[in-house]
């Protein structure tokens, strides 16, 4: 599904202190499964689901996904298939406050309003709201509750790919391993990827990616 091929992502310019956050970096992944992409602060492995996601454009190399050339896409094709083709779970739940739980999940579909609630209230039910959590504010969910709903706000369009930027951060363990059974059982049938610095969560991964110094430092295949 993406082919990353000697990609960089240069900062400073300008300067003579160039500074890479990727650094000629190659990647093959699959259509379906679970990665994982591991490293220190400053590693690049946010970076890099920022160029593959078109939220960036890298200074060098080509992202080919599906057979298009992501860095040859105009700003309107970029958006066009992150609406379409890409969902979106982040450390920070980013939910709309004076929205309840399944307008938030709502406001990102593309579908029409009534299928869109239908769809949004059975994603939230899988993944563990009761149904009166439905019609609540984020004030009034805890934390994992919300994070759930940010989970199914990135699925609604049942994206091919879903990206996860440090997805358990502000979670306890406890809800932290129940989302991740949530993105395995998603992964099945479609691509996962979780940026994280915890490696603890991923040990139920299909591929795990250990980056430093916004290079591929290793690569584990376990299935």
């Amino acid at each position: 599904m993406f082919e990353i091929k000697n990609v960089s992502m240069i900062y400073d310019m300008n300067s003579d202190d160039k500074m890479y956050a990727l650094n000629g970096f190659d990647l093959t992944l699959p259509d379906s499964g679970l990665v994982g992409i591991i490293g220190p602060s400053g590693s690049g492995k946010s970076t890099l689901m920022y160029v593959m996601s078109t939220l960036k454009t890298p200074t060098e190399g080509s992202i080919v996904y599906n057979g298009q050339e992501l860095t040859e896409l105009s700003n309107k094709q970029r958006e066009h298939v992150r609406r379409n083709e890409f969902g979106f779970v982040f450390q920070k739940h980013y939910l709309i406050p004076y929205m309840t739980a399944v307008d938030n999940v709502v406001v990102a579909a593309t579908s029409e309003k009534n299928e869109a609630e239908t769809e949004a209230e059975k994603y939230l039910k899988a993944l563990g709201l009761k149904e009166r959590e439905f019609g609540k504010r984020p004030s009034k969910l805890s934390g994992g509750q919300c994070q759930r709903v940010a989970i199914a706000r990135a699925m609604i369009n049942n994206p091919k790919v879903v990206f996860a930027d440090e997805p358990t951060a502000s979670l306890d363990h406890e809800n932290a391993f129940n989302v991740m059974k949530i993105l395995k059982k998603y992964s099945e049938k479609r691509l996962v990827i979780v940026v994280t610095h915890d490696r603890s969560i991923l040990s139920d991964v299909d591929m795990l990616v250990e980056m430093w110094d916004g290079k591929l430092s290793s690569m584990e295949i376990s299935r």
